[in-house]
């Protein structure tokens, strides 16, 4: 039997990195076994379910590249996607239930008659667990359909995943609790469960249950902050799973060929913003150049950033890079570059480049420089080495005056390299103006 794994969200607000993780675990084990990855949303509670909400499901899967091969936006053999569009799947169902003596009415709700008994479930990741459910006193019966209508999501998902044949329930462990009151609606409407995998839940470094406030959890702010979508599916699927070696860095098709179920861990994951940011650093500074303006770019744009050639961009992304951790900030890091019009960091120019001395510095090494008849970043390097050894003073004294000057900031990619992709008019320019700037403060 072909595997098909699904992720159900339900549209009532942001996309939590713990649904993320649910996504990306059934999207790996179906990719592991040539399988197939349905995306269904679980819609019916209509007073907390919004358009935006589902947009925002949409959206943070395919940032993540988590491609599903049937469900909204694709279609598919086992339709609609949408439970609010399945109101007349449930009714077939339920009157299925209903002919076979399973349910009765409760003041107005319907309820499924449990059959008491004890509920083994074989899961991939807890093991073999058994359920006791005759005591009604501690499991009521469930529960199908509210008085207004309404249906709850434990009768319209094993509805869903039997209509959608879904072999492997992939889910958060906070799931487990309700998975042997499911075993009973299969077993009632004749049908095989699929195989139960209940990931461990996902923990503050504190300890306590992530939740949709806590910094980091919301996955639209990934994007934002200027993350790759590689690093964080890199990051997201070591939140219960390693690969042997504690690797740290491991890309998505590594995951995929050495990923199973029996191998995710039983304990809880601790969710580690810094870690993420790590590794986010590590893809960004490894990353091809072509890829690394495919992100870029947007962040550039957003900030009215404008370049003459590509050639030109690429001589700065390329010094940038290994600076940048996160995308988001790219845009100080390579402004000077696309402007002449500086924005000085003040503190920077307090520390470095005010004072007389500051300004003969500065005038001094502006001067060594428009003697150059090579100007590369070799060249500028000896010139400004051999200007300090002339003044007396430490090569620092000169490289910091020499970048606030020149990019308006304390801190940059390397100053000699900066300094040849602007060019000697440019920079003797800004050195000007730098040293006017030191000798009136």
């Amino acid at each position: 039997m072909s595997v098909r794994t699904r992720f159900a969200p339900s549209p009532t607000g942001l996309l939590h990195v713990g649904g993320a993780r649910t996504a990306l675990f059934n999207w790996i084990y179906a990719r592991k076994n040539a399988g197939t990855f349905v995306l269904r949303i679980e819609d019916t509670d209509h007073t907390r379910n919004t358009e935006q909400a589902k947009q925002v499901i949409l959206d943070g899967l395919h940032w993540l590249g988590l491609d599903w091969d049937e469900g909204p936006q694709k279609g598919g053999n086992h339709g609609p996607y949408y439970q609010s569009e399945r109101g007349a799947i449930y009714e077939e169902y339920l009157s299925r239930l209903e002919k076979a003596g399973h349910l009765y009415e409760d003041n107005g709700a319907i309820r499924f008659r449990s059959p008491r008994e004890k509920v083994v479930v074989e899961d991939e990741i807890c093991g073999k667990i058994e359920f006791d459910l005759t005591n009604p006193g501690t499991h009521p019966d469930l529960t199908l359909r509210r008085p207004d209508g309404s249906w709850i999501f434990h009768f319209v998902s094993v509805v869903d995943d039997i209509e959608m044949k879904i072999t492997h329930v992939i889910r958060g462990e906070d799931h487990l609790s309700n998975t042997p009151k499911h075993v009973e609606l299969y077993k009632a409407l004749g049908a095989v469960p699929p195989r139960f995998a209940h990931m461990p839940l996902i923990l503050n470094r504190d300890g306590s249950k992530m939740s949709k406030r806590d910094e980091g959890a919301a996955l639209g702010t990934y994007p934002e902050a200027g993350y790759a979508p590689e690093a964080v599916r890199n990051y997201l699927s070591l939140l219960g799973w390693s690969p042997k070696e504690n690797r740290e860095i491991i890309s998505t098709e590594e995951v995929i060929a050495l990923f199973d179920l029996d191998q995710v861990n039983r304990r809880n994951a601790a969710f580690d913003l810094d870690k993420c940011f790590w590794i986010n650093g590590q893809y960004l500074l490894q990353m091809d150049l072509a890829r690394y303006a495919e992100l870029a770019i947007p962040f550039l744009e957003k900030a009215g950033i404008t370049w003459p050639t590509w050639e030109a961009l690429e001589r700065v992304l390329t010094i940038v890079k290994p600076k940048v951790k996160l995308l988001k900030d790219l845009p100080e890091w390579v402004a000077c570059f696309f402007t002449d019009a500086l924005t000085y960091d003040e503190p920077a120019v307090a520390k470095s480049l005010t004072g007389e001395i500051a300004a003969e510095r500065l005038r001094t090494l502006s001067d060594s420089y428009a003697s150059l008849s090579s100007w590369d970043a070799a060249s500028l390097e000896f010139s400004l080495k051999e200007t300090a050894v002339k003044l007396g003073i430490k090569t620092g004294e000169l490289v910091h005056p020499a970048r606030v000057a020149v990019s308006g900031r304390g801190i940059g990619p390397g100053l000699y390299e900066m300094i040849e992709i602007l060019g000697k008019e440019r920079v003797l320019s800004r050195f000007a103006k730098g040293i006017a700037k030191a000798a009136g403060a």
